[in-house]
């Protein structure tokens, strides 16, 4: 078969899982377009279009803009309603709840719920894994890279030093998407807590880097470890700076 036969189709049945490990994709979807498929129709508008800003969306959210990360993804949503198809849909608002759980903002996935209905397997797995929801979850309908914690996990809270080795997942957005789901399904050990801290200040992801600091100063604080927590809130006050003075000077 040839590589680009059916690419349209490809494409829009497997958008999410490219959107999921956006940043990691985007030099392989290129590839894609420029290489392989240059002796074949390019895709529809709307596919590139839609890809353009969900990676804009991310970029956006990641950083902490959130007036520019709602207008990509309002954009992104435009394109991907042209279609007229629900499940589709489903895969974008699923983009959001992803990077949404990877910065510790729990929301049940609010905007995939109503499209719920006419998704696919494949989503309603992803939507349950994303939303704590484990309990009968059918792991081989997730995206590959999340099979090995889904399995592993236990079934109850973990131990304060258990980890799920999220540290073995190469891509940094998918490692603090399982880090973000497993400690909403209270699945998540200190370790893990710290490498998600590493993996957002590493990639300089301002948002998810500030839920997780709070994490951990939390962890911190309960254990009355003092001079853990005075460190932790330097950090976050650095970051939080930084951001205003930013702000101040555009």
């Amino acid at each position: 078969m040839a590589v680009c036969q059916g690419y349209g189709d490809q494409v829009a049945m497997k958008t999410h899982w490219t959107f999921a490990g956006i940043q990691a994709s985007a030099c392989l979807l290129t590839a894609l377009l420029l290489s392989a498929c240059a002796s074949k129709p390019l895709p529809p508008d709307w596919q590139s279009n839609a890809f353009a800003a969900l990676k804009g969306f991310s970029a956006a959210y990641l950083s902490g803009n959130t007036r520019l990360a709602d207008f990509e993804f309002a954009r992104a949503k435009f394109e991907v309603a042209s279609t007229g198809r629900a499940d589709l849909m489903a895969r974008a608002e699923l983009t959001r709840c992803a990077l949404r759980v990877a910065s510790l903002e729990f929301d049940n996935c609010a905007g995939y719920q109503p499209l719920a209905p006419d998704a696919h397997s494949e989503e309603q797995a992803y939507a349950a894994f994303l939303t704590g929801q484990w309990a009968g979850l059918d792991v081989a309908r997730l995206p590959l890279q999340y099979r090995a914690i889904a399995l592993t996990a236990p079934t109850q809270p973990a131990p304060v030093a258990q980890h799920h080795g999220i540290e073995t997942m190469q891509d940094p957005l998918a490692r603090l998407i399982a880090a973000g789901a497993l400690l909403q399904s209270r699945r998540l050990g200190a370790q893990d807590i710290a490498r998600a801290v590493d993996t957002a200040s590493s990639q300089g992801w301002r948002r998810p880097l500030l839920a997780w600091l709070g994490v951990q100063l939390q962890a911190a604080r309960e254990s009355t470890d003092q001079p853990a927590a005075t460190r932790i809130q330097r950090r976050i006050d650095l970051v939080l700076q930084d951001a205003a003075d930013q702000r101040h000077s555009q």
